[in-house]
């Protein structure tokens, strides 16, 4: 990788530039990089000019120039050769690479992301892992990147800018990035394998006229890690050693095992190639998955009881200091496998179980939503490798993972066949690991009392909002839970997250309310209710845009999409018998509703009202001015009053006229809906329409919530067998 070679390419019409994209000096006058970057995103068309700067900013002389494009993929792959107005002379040449074998390989780029941009766009070196059995049915590369953006505030994309890096292994260019996966946490990247394109004719005739000659792709594989001196050793290493000494000193046979293990993490050996502990050490602190795979084979060797033992505490103390996962390649392969069958199949299934299974745990995004994608699986499997569900076990032996408690949930839900094949998983990886096994039985038992359930359907998301007032900027803490029609609540995300903007808490509650949307079918307009403190009524949740939903829909305030009302439960704390007070007047029949603002209405008026005329009443409209009214829906919600409606732009009760399209006083039922498509009405023309609703709605009890399942560790004292 050279960085004189670096290019930034800036794309749009002659007034104005639209598109930002990074590229490759391939050959004098041949820029490489990703085709999506030179085209109109609604239109698809090409745009009218090309303007590149060759050379890295920080590096010496760069050149600007203008370019066109003039080769893209005669099958739609992503990728493009630009040609460049001006002959750029850099020396040397590049050199075409192929992985062929199915080690992980350390990658490299330059690229210019949205995320580097202050005043202009800066260069940033994308640097992290290339494992080759990641690439999936699209044949393209997985890029796991170690430095990686947070997702940015303004909805915009961090990574945006990058498609178009040339990707290097064993400095050789082997492919191009062309998009990211937001799945990951903005910590994976795909590009496009340089295999899939180069022998175009019309690609391979273009390097022979500007490169005199045409590119030859040399097949590489990642080099096999060796022992540094010991004084240059990472402290993940001398861990490693540490804890590989402490199980093979003394051996004479530990070579023939990782002879083995070195082959099946995909390194090309000769059989005379002899591995030393540091050595192993060395594999181990680079791979994840070789100490795991290393115990596969030495764990049916390891016939004494301390020998065996040891191997236990060494797989635990490693994974808990980070030197490794939980599976082996073997383990992990299988697993993948037979979880894509059940995706297929049962695409419902595995979220459930987890949301139940593992309520207290914090679950990836995947596992947030109603339907699992088989694409989503390796993120899945790898995050609850790390998570173990409880701390007390017999004889000190380790915690039974919560990926292995999900598998047995998910087996128990299975067909007699399937979950079999998955239970004996279970049980493979529980003896390698030194898992007991009355651990594994307990959640076994577990697993089929939940499977045995029959689940309340979702009903509604719950999101509880509060001021972050220690943040400079407008950010808020949310919670948020998905209610079932049984009165049960699920944790849908973290117990308490970082503050976050109006803007995010908008994108979590919509992500939120499309889980519940999946499940209660497309007829039912998704509600959601927003939990507020009584000094947090006024709050425009409802207003506050998550952005648009992806490139073809355009945005809109998160209000307008979904049923948005307000409940403030800090009311019941504060006065005694307002549940009851609620629940009777949910049971009353529903009296017509109360009106307020027509004429002065002071609070002790507004007790007399709603304690005699309008006992029954349901509903309040409020009009009136802001000072008063803020009392005013106070007195009601402490009077027990669940449905409360009022304009938040209201200045005198004239102002009342702006809920009229509302129809306030209409069928109750209804309500929330019509307020949902005012809203949107409202944001098409805010001039010709300045109400703003506020809608109080407070659900009617839906009685005790049932006792959940006990899923509980094995008691103590137990023996192993």
């Amino acid at each position: 990788m050279d960085p004189r070679r670096l290019v930034l390419i800036r794309s749009g019409t002659t007034q104005l530039r639209r598109h930002v994209g990074s590229g490759y000096l391939v050959a004098p006058r041949l820029v490489l990089t990703a085709g999506h970057t030179l085209r109109d995103a609604e239109s698809g068309a090409c745009w009218e000019e090309i303007r590149v700067r060759v050379g890295h900013p920080g590096r010496g002389e760069t050149l600007r120039t203008g370019a066109e494009l003039i080769w893209t993929h005669p099958l739609d792959l992503d990728v493009a050769l630009l040609l460049l107005h001006d002959t750029v002379d850099v020396p040397g040449s590049v050199r075409w690479g192929h992985p062929v074998e199915t080690a992980p390989l350390r990658y490299e780029g330059l690229g210019f992301p949205l995320a580097s941009a202050e005043d202009s766009r800066d260069a940033e070196h994308l640097r992290g892992v290339l494992p080759p059995l990641s690439s999936g049915a699209r044949g393209l590369y997985v890029l796991d990147q170690e430095p990686a953006p947070d997702h940015r505030d303004d909805g915009r994309k961090a990574w945006g800018g990058a498609s178009g890096t040339a990707v290097f292994c064993e400095n050789h260019l082997v492919g191009v990035v062309i998009r990211d996966d937001q799945s990951y946490g903005n910590r994976r990247l795909h590009a496009l394998p340089a295999h899939r394109f180069i022998q175009d004719d019309g690609f391979e005739a273009l390097l022979r006229r500007y490169d005199g000659g045409p590119p030859r792709l040399a097949e590489i594989g990642a080099t096999l890690p060796t022992a540094r001196p010991a004084a240059e050793r990472s402290a993940a290493e001398q861990e490693a050693e540490r804890l590989l000494w402490s199980l093979l000193g003394g051996r004479i046979t530990y070579a023939a095992h990782a002879r083995a293990l070195v082959r099946r993490l995909g390194y090309s050996v000769p059989d005379s190639h002899e591995v030393t502990v540091p050595d192993l050490a060395a594999l181990v602190a680079s791979h994840p998955r070789a100490l795991p795979s290393l115990s596969t084979t030495l764990a049916p060797a390891l016939t004494g009881e301390g020998e065996r033992t040891r191997l236990t505490d060494v797989l635990t103390r490693a994974r808990a200091g980070g030197l490794c996962l939980l599976l082996s390649l073997d383990e992990y392969e299988h697993v993948l496998e037979l979880l894509r069958g059940i995706c297929e199949e049962q695409p419902t299934l595995i979220p459930r179980a987890a949301r139940e299974a593992l309520r207290y745990v914090w679950l990836p995004e995947p596992l947030n939503r109603t339907h699992l994608c088989a694409e989503d699986l390796e993120h899945v499997v790898e995050h609850l490798e790390s998570v173990s569900d409880s701390e007390r076990v017999p004889d000190g032996t380790p915690p039974v993972p919560a990926l292995l408690r999900l598998l047995e949930c998910t087996a128990a839900a299975l067909e007699e066949k399937s979950g079999t094949e998955l239970r004996n998983w279970c049980d493979r990886v529980a003896a390698r690991t030194g898992i007991h096994s009355v651990a594994l039985a307990e959640r076994r038992i577990d697993a089929g009392r939940w499977a045995a359930q029959r689940p309340s359907p979702l009903s509604r998301v719950v999101v509880e909002v509060s001021r972050a007032w220690t943040e400079t900027r407008e950010s808020y803490y949310c919670r948020i839970t998905l209610a079932r029609a049984d009165g049960t609540h699920t944790p849908l995300h973290e117990a308490e997250s970082a503050p976050r903007t109006p803007e995010e808490v908008a994108r979590r509650l919509r992500d939120a309310i499309e889980v519940v949307a999946d499940e209660t079918g497309p007829a039912a307009v998704p509600h959601a209710t927003v939990l507020v403190a009584r000094d947090s009524l006024h709050l425009p949740v409802d207003e506050w845009n998550p952005g648009a939903p992806n490139e073809f829909v355009p945005d809109q305030p998160i209000g307008a999409e979904f049923c948005i009302t307000l409940s403030c439960p800090e009311m019941s704390e504060l006065v005694r018998g307002r549940e009851r007070e609620h629940r009777r007047r949910w049971e009353s029949g529903h009296a017509g509703p109360l009106v307020v603002g027509d004429e002065p209405v002071t609070p002790p008026r507004l007790r007399r009202l709603l304690q005699t005329t309008h006992r029954d009443a349901v509903q309040v409209v409020l009009h009136g001015r802001p000072e008063q009214r803020d009392a005013l829906l106070e007195l009601c919600l402490a009077l027990g009053v669940p449905v409360v409606l009022w304009d938040r732009r209201a200045d005198c009760p004239a102002d009342g006229t702006g809920l009229q399209q509302v129809d306030p006083t209409g069928p109750l039922a209804g309500l929330p809906d019509r307020v949902r498509v005012f809203r949107g009405t409202a944001f098409d023309d805010p001039e010709t329409v300045p109400a703003r609703p506020a809608l109080v709605w407070e659900e009617h009890s839906l009685g005790p919530r049932p006792e959940s399942l006990t899923l509980q560790d094995p008691h103590e004292g137990a023996h192993a067998s």
